[in-house]
């Protein structure tokens, strides 16, 4: 049996088999599996790319338009590095969405909160969306209405005041953290939400440091949970599709 011609390919990129590029605010604390910042999280490979001096702190607290353009430099860099779609690793880079996704020519989502249209169309009438974030102080209309979420009825609660969460992800004062103290403030910071308002359908996460503790959330309250990671995968699957390996086996399926 002759070997399979593997044909001519037009090349053009410098790396391949990469679907998904994940722009990166720099930020050195610790990152588990389950975050958007640790590879061990996809099932496929991903390509990071990080913006120096781009800090949680600095996008929630001051999200100049001096921010904009590293973030622009960065998303032509991964297009041209061959991936096919890319994200990114906070919540708050929904102000940047339009911008970003208008700079390359491949599927961009900065924001777990792209996802607000969709999960409400999910839910009854009268049902709101939950949206538990890094800081409710921080998180404005204007993030909302940037992902085409503005008319999205949605109920928030943030970490403000959380013990681990801001001192490590938001102040950054050390780089060692309690996983354990950070899941039971995310969590009780899910239950407040879920207890103060009863006509929550389902929560999304903003802030891609909850997704490694979206199976407790989602025990606790009950409620479907989206966050980015959900979106990567699911980003991933549409940008590589592949015909299913059963599909020439019919006698196997039909």
């Amino acid at each position: 049996m002759s070997a399979q011609k593997l044909g001519s390919h037009e090349g053009g990129a410098n790396i391949y088999g990469v679907g998904i590029g994940i722009l990166s605010l720099d930020s050195s604390f610790a990152k588990p599996p389950g975050h958007i910042k640790n590879a061990l999280t996809f099932g496929f490979p991903v390509s990071y790319k990080v913006v120096e001096g781009a800090t949680v702190k600095k996008l929630l607290r001051n999200p100049g338009p001096d921010l904009l353009e590293p973030f622009l430099r960065a998303v032509r860099e991964l297009e041209r590095e061959g991936v096919r779609a890319i994200t990114g690793s906070c919540g708050f880079l929904a102000l940047y969405q339009r911008e970003l996704a208008d700079a390359v020519d491949i599927p961009v989502f900065m924001s777990s909160l792209v996802q607000l249209p969709l999960v409400r169309s999910q839910l009854k009438r009268g049902q709101k969306v939950g949206v538990l974030t890094a800081s409710k102080a921080s998180l404005t209309p204007a993030h909302l209405e940037a992902v085409g979420a503005g008319n999205v009825p949605v109920c928030i609660e943030g970490m403000d005041g959380s013990e681990e969460f801001d001192s490590v992800i938001i102040e950054a004062e050390r780089d060692r953290i309690d996983f354990d103290k950070l899941e039971a403030e995310i969590v009780a910071a899910a239950e407040r939400l879920a207890s103060a308002n009863p006509d929550i359908g389902a929560l999304v996460l903003e802030c891609t440091d909850m997704s490694p503790f979206a199976d407790a959330i989602q025990q606790r309250v009950k409620l479907p949970v989206f966050d980015l990671v959900t979106l990567t995968q699911m980003v991933y699957a549409a940008v590589t599709r592949a015909r299913h390996p059963l599909f020439a086996a019919a006698a196997r399926w039909s």
